[in-house]
């Protein structure tokens, strides 16, 4: 059979269930007045016509790509409330950084995640699907959910709880960005800022957390149960990573990248995305993120927390104070040793390196992000330069600036003199 004919009787077979697939959706639908259907029926329809008027071969190969996509549009990327929005982040090439270490440097944009803004997001909305599936949470019962969290994970929690039908109940240390808690409190979340201590303290916001939701679930007089997230230690957090970013992130790169960079505070997405990513490349190299004062860096590197004259857990504050916010911690969670012994090497980044490169990512890239977005995005450079050219990185944006005015970016100032941050300065500072 000739190849035009082939053609002809593929597009034919593709043209029939095209048009049962979209009677069948009517029909079972009822949506024979609706206007986003008859929309997508138009469409197909048109594509029929032109279809049926191809004489060239090359045309008749393009119209048979469009009538394939046409299966994917129309009403179902319609989004189901803002859950629908989580997931499926873009990847960007970082122009400046990529052209100035001659690698190319990849940024999972996580901030575009459409409930908290955040990664997250796609950890809050596992854990409240996993409670559901288990029969632990009834929607507009007065059921709560109680987190331990320096911000993000709040934010995420509460928003898809007013989505669900739930209260959300946030712990957090009080000397984080202000307008974190603000945030929480426009979402109709409760918020606690308590001062910062060390886990061993029953009154550390996690802890706290846990505690305030048993009294809950005790209380007779309070309607509903609380539920403890335990976002450090769920095995909802890394999995969320390992069945949606990681993929993500594979997908988007075709398969082809040499290392992937980030930050741990829970450690569920640098855990999950190894584990995903190097289930199908074995020679990923995974690098760890690390500000001062965490102790992770020293975990990766050496095997120890501390230094020896330290004993885990006693410290009452970071041993450096930092304005970095959302990664860095001090004990070694579930979700960050389930991927631990992946991890291949960590990169420490100071407060200066962490500002300089948010002030730069501003002017040069356009791109406004927080203080842990602006260490991954340091190591990454740092990363490239060691490789050298040729390869490609991929790393995490995970929250806006516009969550950190108040702490990392109170005395910044975008727009003064020409090229007053460099990325050489950045490296040596």
């Amino acid at each position: 059979m000739p190849e035009q004919c082939r053609y002809y009787v593929l597009g034919a077979f593709i043209l029939g269930v095209a048009l049962t697939a979209a009677y069948n959706k009517q029909a079972s639908h009822q949506v024979s007045e609706d206007a986003s259907s008859n929309r997508l029926l138009k469409q197909q329809q048109k594509l029929i016509s032109k279809f049926a008027r191809i004489d060239d071969l090359d045309t008749l190969k393009k119209s048979l790509l469009e009538l394939e996509s046409s299966f994917g549009t129309g009403t179902d990327t319609i989004k189901e409330g803002v859950e629908g929005c989580i997931g499926d982040t873009p990847l960007i090439k970082i122009k400046s950084l990529s052209d100035y270490t001659g690698c190319e440097i990849l940024a999972k944009a996580e901030f575009l995640n459409g409930a908290g803004n955040s990664p997250k997001d796609r950890v809050a909305l596992n854990i409240i699907d996993v409670a559901e599936g288990k029969g632990l949470l009834v929607p507009h019962s007065g059921d709560t959910i109680y987190e331990g969290t320096v911000g993000s994970t709040g934010i995420s929690l509460a928003a898809i709880c007013r989505a669900r039908g739930y209260k959300a109940h946030i712990c957090m240390p009080n000397d984080m960005a202000i307008e974190k808690s603000d945030l929480l409190l426009k979402l109709g979340a409760e918020v606690e800022r308590v001062r910062p201590a060390p886990i061993v303290d029953q009154n550390q916001f996690v802890n706290l957390a846990r505690t305030r939701a048993a009294e809950h679930t005790s209380n007779p007089d309070k309607p509903g149960r609380g539920l403890f997230a335990d976002q450090f230690e769920t095995e909802a957090n890394w999995r969320a990573h390992f069945t949606g970013t990681g993929p993500e992130i594979y997908e988007q790169t075709g398969g082809f990248l040499d290392a992937f960079v980030s930050g741990a505070g829970t450690g569920g997405t640098i855990s999950g995305v190894a584990l995903y990513l190097k289930s199908k490349l074995p020679d990923l190299k995974v690098v760890l993120a690390d500000p001062p004062g965490s102790g992770l860096f020293n975990r990766v590197k050496y095997g120890v927390m501390f230094d020896p004259k330290e004993r885990e857990g006693t410290r009452r504050r970071h041993q450096v104070d930092t304005i970095i916010e959302g990664i860095g911690i001090n004990r070694v969670t579930h979700n960050f040793d389930i991927g631990r012994e992946l991890i291949d090497d960590a990169i420490r980044v100071n407060d200066d390196q962490a500002v300089g490169m948010a002030r730069w990512l501003v002017e040069h890239d356009g791109i406004f992000v927080g203080s842990s977005s602006a260490v991954n995005c340091v190591a990454a450079m740092r990363l490239a330069k060691m490789l050298g050219p040729g390869h490609r990185i991929v790393t995490i944006l995970c929250d806006s600036g516009a969550r950190h005015l108040s702490k990392f970016w109170k005395t910044e100032t975008i727009g003064g003199a020409e090229d007053d941050v460099s990325l050489e300065g950045i490296l040596d500072a």
